[in-house]
C-alpha cells in the first residue's frame, strides 16, 4: 500500500518542467476554494460571466482549473466543474456547487474549448467533476467534443445515475472512471434530505468492476461515516476491483458547518483502514496524508 504521491510523483516529474510557463486562466471572477489543499494548482476559477455568448453545448460548467497533476491519475489535466448534486453531503468541500449552483454563471463552453485547444501540447486530459456531472443532460455532447480534441477525460461521479454512465461507457466516452463508495449504501439516507435507494449504487458498482478502463472507486474517510465495520462491508462489494482510494477528510470546507469542526483520522488509524481495506481489492492508495 502506497500514498497516491509516492506511486504518482515519478509519473508526474516525468512531465516537461515548463509546464507552468504561460498558462493563461480564462477572466477571473469569483474564487471557489477547491477543497483539497496542495491537489490543484492554483485557485479554482468561475466565469464572472458574458450574457449572450453562444455555446456550442448545453453543459452548464461552472468552473474552469486550468491545470492540474494529481486530479487525473498519471497525467496533467484540466478541470471542469458542473454544478447541482443530487446528494447533500455534510462533509462536501464544494458546497456552493451543490447548494446554490446557479450563484455561478455558465462558463461559455466555446471560449473553454478554444482555451483546451491551446492547452493540447502540454494536456493530457480533462477531468470532469462537480458537483454530480451525470445530472447535467449536456455531458455526453462535450464529452464527444473534448474526444474530438484529442484529450483523455476522466470522470468523478457519485454513481446513483448508473444508466447515464453505462451509455458514456457503451460511447466510449471515458478513459477513466472515479466513483464516490461515500459509506455502507444502508446509510446513505444521512447524506441527503430525502431517502436514497442503494440500488442505483449497486448497479454502478457492477458497471465499474466490468468496464475495460481505468477506474478506481474511492471513499472519504470521514470517522462519523466509515469506520472498520463499514469498510468491510463496503470492501465486499468492491471485491476484486483493481483500485480502491482512501482519502483523508478534510473538515475545514464542509458543507454543514457543524461538521467543520470534526476531527479527521490520524494518518496511523487512516494507515490501518487501508490494511484492512487491502483484503478485498488489488491495489489500496492513501490519498491525503
Amino acid at each position: 500500500m502506497k500514498s497516491e504521491e509516492d506511486y504518482y510523483g515519478d509519473q508526474v516529474r516525468r512531465k516537461n518542467r515548463s509546464l507552468f510557463k504561460g498558462l493563461r486562466f480564462l477572466p477571473p471572477g469569483t474564487t471557489v476554494e477547491s477543497g483539497e489543499k496542495g491537489r490543484v494548482q492554483g485557485s479554482l476559477r468561475v466565469q464572472s460571466g458574458q450574457p449572450g455568448a453562444e455555446k456550442l453545448s448545453t453543459i452548464a460548467v461552472k468552473g474552469f482549473q486550468g491545470t492540474s497533476l494529481l486530479d487525473f491519475p498519471g497525467r496533467v489535466a484540466s478541470l471542469i466543474f458542473t454544478g447541482g448534486c443530487n446528494l447533500t453531503c455534510p462533509f462536501c468541500h464544494n458546497p456552493g456547487l451543490v447548494l446554490d449552483p446557479g450563484a455561478f454563471p455558465d462558463f461559455p463552453v466555446n471560449e473553454l474549448l478554444a482555451d483546451l485547444k491551446k492547452r493540447q501540447s502540454f494536456i493530457d486530459g480533462v477531468v470532469i467533476s462537480g458537483g454530480e456531472p451525470t445530472l447535467d443532460t449536456g455531458l455526453p455532447a462535450f464529452l464527444r467534443q473534448l474526444k474530438e480534441l484529442g484529450l483523455q477525460v476522466k470522470l468523478d461521479t457519485n454513481g446513483l445515475l448508473p444508466e447515464v454512465i453505462h451509455r458514456l461507457l457503451d460511447e466510449q466516452l471515458l478513459d477513466y472512471l472515479a466513483v464516490d463508495i461515500k459509506t455502507t449504501p444502508d446509510r446513505y439516507g444521512e447524506l441527503h434530505t430525502r431517502p436514497v435507494s442503494s440500488a442505483p449504487l449497486l448497479r454502478t458498482i457492477e458497471l465499474v468492476k466490468a468496464a475495460a478502463i481505468e477506474t478506481e472507486f474511492r471513499t472519504t474517510c470521514v470517522p462519523q461515516l466509515v469506520g472498520e465495520d463499514e469498510l468491510r462491508l463496503i470492501g465486499e462489494l468492491l471485491r476484486g476491483a483493481p483500485l480502491w482510494v482512501l482519502q483523508q477528510f478534510l473538515p475545514e470546507h464542509s458543507l454543514v458547518v457543524e461538521w467543520q469542526e470534526l476531527s479527521a483520522y490520524p494518518p496511523g488509524q487512516l494507515e490501518r483502514l487501508g490494511q484492512v481495506a487491502e483484503g478485498y481489492v488489488e491495489r489500496v492508495l492513501l490519498r491525503g496524508l
